[in-house]
């Protein structure tokens, strides 16, 4: 997960600890395996059931002992085989395509379900997170609310994965493939019945982070050959200013940060999105939680400040939401989705035509 977390989110980390060892001892293979949906009681705190286990919302299964990206995406990887059926989202229409040589640069690919104007769907890229180190694009919490919500609306829904800290892939390199990912998109969209030049980026935590520093930057873009975006929204990223958070990063979260950002200055400010951020950057809109301990609105404020001293659009919308409820609610019926569509519907008149049914 990206940045520090609440109370609530350390809670779970003990729970899931303790999942884990169950795991590593084999209860599981009893009662609980053939019951998942019932939760564990650990510490008086009741569980979450295991199909709530995601690799974005795990705080840290050691219960606070710091982590290597390496020694936690064993213990998440681990967790995530046990509930791997239930953990997934919607099957996609075309799967596991491949933008890349490496074996995480894939995509999925969700058609749109309606064609309620001419030109092709409009189409979000979503981008997931789990600190640079773990996650996968078709988990249920990234996928399923999103497509039922959008793919209804007459949007392509394309959900990606891309190498991680242990593949070798620090968060720079990482927006690279992001940007290669995007541009593989724009190049085969009119394959799907999508629109090239109708694509927004989405991305949660880390995610968020990257899809922000792809619009931000455009030597990035450039680069990868990618062309025009219409906006980009992140939700929740906790790195908007690397060079701010890099200081503050609670103790338990160092080592993955300096994995994924290195240990100078520099390295920082090439991965950070409001350093990086350039004149020809598209709209952004920088959703945060403000139940977090590190105040990610902060970091999304200056980055809007600044993007409004370039001319560019950019707006912060802050929510009572923990960090994996902003992922996982997004697409539900109810104000905090319609706050987002808003954003998008000011990006396009198409987009804007398409959220209003």
């Amino acid at each position: 997960m990206q940045g520090p977390m609440h109370g609530n989110h350390r809670r779970g980390g003990a729970r899931l600890a303790l999942v884990g060892l169950l795991a590593c001892a084999g209860v599981m293979a009893g009662s609980l395996a053939e019951h998942p949906q019932e939760p564990l009681h650990a510490h008086g705190h009741v569980a979450e059931p295991l199909t709530d286990i995601a690799a974005d919302d795990v705080a840290d299964i050691d219960d606070g002992r710091a982590l290597s990206c390496a020694e936690w995406a064993r213990k998440v990887n681990r967790l995530q085989r046990l509930v791997a059926r239930r953990q997934r989202g919607p099957a996609p229409d075309l799967a596991d395509v491949a933008y890349g040589e490496q074996a995480l640069q894939t995509l999925d690919v969700y058609q749109a379900r309606s064609a309620l104007s001419p030109g092709g769907a409009p189409i979000i890229v979503m981008v997931h997170g789990g600190g640079w180190c773990v996650g996968d694009k078709r988990s249920a919490k990234i996928t399923t609310n999103k497509v039922a919500r959008w793919g209804a609306k007459g949007f392509t829904f394309v959900s990606l994965n891309y190498p991680m800290v242990n593949e070798g892939a620090d968060a720079l390199a990482q927006a690279h493939h992001v940007a290669r990912a995007v541009a593989y998109v724009q190049s085969h969209a009119r394959q799907w019945g999508a629109d090239p030049a109708k694509l927004v980026l989405v991305g949660h935590s880390a995610g968020a982070h990257l899809v922000s520093l792809v619009n931000a930057d455009a030597q990035i873009r450039r680069q990868n050959g990618v062309g025009a975006i219409l906006g980009a929204i992140s939700l929740d990223a906790g790195a908007i200013d690397v060079v701010a958070q890099m200081p503050r990063v609670y103790p338990f979260l160092r080592q993955r940060y300096r994995e994924a950002f290195g240990d100078s200055a520099a390295q920082w400010r090439a991965a950070s999105p409001l350093h990086r951020l350039g004149r020809d950057a598209s709209p952004w809109l920088g959703v945060c939680s403000t139940q977090r301990k590190d105040d990610p609105c902060e970091q999304a404020n200056r980055y809007a400040e600044k993007s409004r001293h370039l001319d560019i659009r950019a707006s912060v919308l802050p929510q009572a939401k923990s960090h994996a409820e902003l992922n996982a609610d997004l697409g539900l019926p109810g104000s905090y989705t319609e706050a987002v569509e808003a954003f998008m519907a000011t990006l396009d008149p198409t987009l804007a035509q398409r959220l209003s049914h």
